[in-house]
């Protein structure tokens, strides 16, 4: 599905990445699952991206950079990155959860990451996606007004 909602893996752990997608694999069908162990190779993809819309699954360091820069590396091409993102960490210090509330990343999940919970995170920002399509489908003046921005 080339035009739906992507999932981004991006993990400077490859075998992270493959086991992330494979979870998400038995419960996603809206979009493709796209895994990153480069960060700056994950950057140059999103930029170059058609839709600025995608759900990111992100670990929260990224070998020298740290995800929340990936995060704001691609902000202009994604202005809702931050709140469509999922932050991975091997140990969710206060200071992770800190920066996550300053980022506004709402989803924070722990290595070994539970498939439920990664199931429940991915489906909550499907859901906001969701129910927006379906507002403008059964709402005309609602996609007029839309359409309009």
């Amino acid at each position: 599905m080339p035009d739906g909602l992507d999932v981004i893996i991006v993990d400077d752990d490859q075998n992270v990445c493959k086991v992330i997608a494979s979870i998400i694999k038995k419960f996603y069908t809206w979009g493709n699952i796209v895994t990153f162990s480069d960060v700056d190779e994950a950057i140059l993809y999103c930029l170059n991206r058609k839709i600025g819309v995608a759900i990111f699954v992100v670990d929260v360091f990224l070998g020298g950079k740290s995800g929340f820069l990936f995060l704001d590396s691609i902000e202009e091409r994604f202005p809702t990155a931050h709140k469509d993102a999922i932050i991975i960490s091997g140990m969710a210090s206060d200071d992770i959860v800190n920066m996550c509330l300053a980022s506004d990343v709402n989803y924070l999940l722990e290595k070994p990451i539970k498939p439920y919970a990664l199931q429940l995170a991915v489906r909550a920002i499907t859901g906001k996606y969701l129910d927006f399509a379906k507002k403008l489908l059964l709402d005309p003046a609602f996609a007029e007004s839309v359409a309009r921005l």
